[in-house]
């Protein structure tokens, strides 16, 4: 989240007619992320976060992200429920760019989860999953497998800029991850983008996921991997195996992995530390400095990818036979 495009109590006045929610008491921009401008609003009827989408996002996948959180809400999964226009729909426009309201959800993220709090993250990804099963609109993950390699040529003639000899080496990468990546698993809705900053905690317990603007359909065992990525590594790059081990322990909680699930877990997990890789990596060449856009390091998930390559079966990552299905 961040704030690029700027608004005005007249604007907002104007925008917040169209919904049932009262009348403006006061608004700020909130200002982590990346993707689009965001507001923490506070109405006589209520709080909820503004979304403008910024260019970044293709407008014709709002419907998508939309109708997801409107699904997932009323199958009780606990994340924003989209707020309805007076004339039945969820979008607007406000200082030119597509507008929508969400509710508020309550909580924080933490910047030092624990065992516990993995398991949790595993189990809400789980519960996602089988509450987006019969979600009918469908969105083709535009940064999957087939998409690294144009990302990648973006970068590729700098990349020894950042560490000699890493052109050579994504090069040999992207060749087996291309090769070897698996066409036929479980797929369905997967958010693809579960970093513990999109996951809200209240005294220690989930309170909700936020944040479904990289939701796609796609291999559900790749979310797996890409939590593994996100939250279970520490500050000096070692893997946390109790952590891995509890996400993974939450997640088949709820929904057990098929052994062939398991058996490309590892492959995955490269891909997704790739895949992350290779957007820090375009975005700490491409960004100037002082933009709004916070660019992170892209070498911690090639550290990630070089752990990974080593990793030979998902039991390193904490599965056990018990938790998978034939």
């Amino acid at each position: 989240m961040a704030v690029y495009t700027d608004v005005n109590e007249e604007q907002l006045a104007a925008f917040l007619s169209e919904y049932d929610v009262g009348t403006l008491l006061s608004y700020k921009g909130i200002a982590e992320g990346v993707e689009n401008s965001n507001f923490l609003l506070r109405t006589t009827g209520g709080t909820f976060i503004l979304t403008l989408y910024e260019k970044r996002v293709n407008r014709d996948d709002l419907p998508f992200f939309i109708g997801l959180m409107d699904h997932l809400a009323l199958k009780g999964l606990s994340c924003p429920l989209p707020i309805p226009r007076r004339d039945g729909g969820h979008l607007g426009e406000l200082a030119g760019r597509p507008a929508a309201m969400v509710s508020f959800l309550d909580g924080a993220w933490l910047r030092k989860p624990q065992a516990p709090h993995c398991r949790e993250v595993g189990r809400a990804l789980a519960a996602m999953h089988v509450a987006g099963a019969d979600f009918p609109i469908r969105r083709v993950n535009a940064l999957t497998v087939s998409d690294w390699r144009p990302l990648w040529e973006g970068s590729r003639d700098r990349a020894d800029e950042i560490q000699p000899g890493l052109r050579a080496e994504i090069d040999n990468e992207l060749e087996i991850l291309e090769a070897g990546w698996p066409e036929s698993l479980p797929e369905g809705v997967i958010h693809a983008d579960l970093f513990p900053d999109n996951v809200f905690f209240i005294d220690g317990q989930l309170s909700g996921l936020i944040d479904f603007y990289f939701a796609c359909n796609d291999f559900l065992v790749y979310d797996v991997a890409i939590c593994l990525n996100a939250w279970c590594f520490e500050p000096d790059g070692a893997f946390n195996h109790t952590k891995g081990m509890a996400l993974i322990d939450g997640y088949v909680s709820v929904r057990p992995m098929e052994a062939r699930e398991a058996d490309v877990l590892p492959l995955l997990a490269r891909g997704a530390a790739l895949r992350f890789f290779l957007t820090r990596l375009h975005d700490w060449l491409t960004t100037p400095d002082g933009a709004l856009v916070v660019k992170k390091d892209p070498l911690e998930y090639f550290r990630k990818l070089r752990f990974h390559r080593q990793v030979t079966s998902g039991s390193e990552y904490g599965l056990r036979a018990k938790d998978m299905i034939s």
